[in-house]
């Protein structure tokens, strides 16, 4: 096998980049086998936690360029898993709600997405995935607004 340098190997950043490699891969194929997509996710997960929201809104919370904000909620809506309507307190704002069709397809792909993790950290205990969560999201704060 073709073992990259030591002192590459060793390097915090360069584990990452080569496991986000495969944490796309296999997260892409477990929503896929739900006839989803990661934005999906987000925006499903988003309304779900915390409500009917705009576009834009939904947009800053997960994260996700208007235009693929559109694009995922037009496949939600065409799905029936969100319903879009004119918001009443803003002429040109639309509020995008969950519908129990969204709810439930959430729960298939939280059920996905928890076989990836399952699979992602099979080599860690119980105990070792929660420290791996917790300095991953420590490392992370830093660089959020």
């Amino acid at each position: 096998m073709d073992e990259p340098p030591e002192r590459l190997a060793r390097k915090p950043s360069w584990l990452i980049t080569q496991l986000a490699v495969h944490v796309r891969r296999l997260v892409a194929d477990g929503f896929t086998a739900a006839g989803a997509r990661g934005y999906h996710y987000r925006i499903l997960a988003a309304l779900d936690e915390f409500g009917p929201a705009s576009q834009a809104e939904l947009g800053r919370r997960c994260r996700v360029d208007r235009s693929d904000v559109v694009a995922a909620v037009n496949e939600l809506v065409e799905a029936g898993h969100v319903d879009r309507t004119p918001d009443p307190g803003h002429g040109r704002r639309n509020r995008v709600t969950l519908t129990a069709g969204g709810a439930a397809q959430l729960r298939r792909m939280d059920t996905r997405l928890d076989q990836v993790q399952d699979d992602l950290l099979e080599p860690l205990s119980a105990e070792d995935r929660e420290t791996l969560t917790r300095l991953l999201g420590r490392v992370l704060a830093r660089f959020e607004p």
